[in-house]
């Protein structure tokens, strides 16, 4: 384990032993196999993610980081070591119950918004919630109060082709915390939206992060998110080059 590794693994277990973890990866690896050639995406990744943190993973292109972030939401198993939820060791479930982790525990925020094009901005923000077969007024109660808290208070019939891009991530963004989850991914957020729409997009995830205790771990390349984070994970050839916590 390298110099850095190895600070960072006794950092985040100090920081474990303080608090409560949301994620912890314990060593982990992904190798992937392209005809010949073994690709080392992650090496060794040892990284805990406190429950209430606002955390950044950068990194240029092939570091890593979406990687982690398909591993973290059980989208996908590392070759060896551990990834736990809440304390949970994901990796020892089978398909069926890691996908109702992916469910009921961890909250998407895709760059691409994967709205359903066929339902309304309310339909979409109550679907996990309807999965999980939550009673239908508590469901309203609170998608309604959801909607109106990221700012579309009044769009709940609108379909996703009648809204602008920013809106459509809203509605993700409702979606994505709407079940209380233990964890928010956020795969490039601010990718395909303007400047001045980012900066409205990072107010909310701050504000709920501040003010309901929503953990957000993003995966990014713009400065903006950047620099909003309250800690920053720099990955580089799948190791963790830097862990700066503000």
């Amino acid at each position: 384990m390298s110099e850095t590794n190895q600070a960072t693994s006794e950092t985040s277990q100090a920081m474990s032993n303080n608090s409560q973890a949301a994620v912890e990866l314990q060593d982990v690896t992904r190798v992937y196999q392209q005809g010949k050639i073994q690709v080392h995406a992650l090496r060794g990744l040892t990284l805990t993610i406190e429950k209430g943190e606002f955390t950044a993973v950068c990194g240029p292109s092939g570091s890593g980081k979406t990687t982690m972030l398909n591993l973290v939401g059980a989208l996908d198993r590392p070759t060896s070591g551990s990834i736990l939820l809440d304390g949970q060791d994901i990796n020892q479930l089978n398909r069926k119950d890691r996908s109702t982790v992916r469910r009921d525990r961890i909250g998407f925020v895709f760059q691409a918004y994967n709205l359903m094009p066929v339902l309304t901005a309310y339909e979409n923000a109550e679907l996990v919630m309807w999965a999980q077969g939550v009673d239908l007024g508590k469901r309203r109660e609170r998608v309604m109060a959801l909607l109106a808290e990221v700012g579309l208070e009044g769009m709940e019939d609108r379909m996703p082709s009648e809204l602008s891009g920013g809106q459509q991530q809203r509605v993700a963004i409702a979606r994505a915390i709407a079940p209380e989850p233990s964890v928010v991914l956020a795969d490039e957020p601010t990718a395909n939206v303007d400047s001045e729409t980012a900066d409205k997009l990072l107010d909310l995830m701050e504000k709920l992060n501040r003010e309901h205790g929503v953990t957000f771990v993003f995966s990014t390349h713009d400065p903006k998110v950047m620099e909003r984070a309250r800690r920053l994970v720099r990955l580089v050839d799948g190791s963790i080059a830097s862990d700066e916590v503000r």
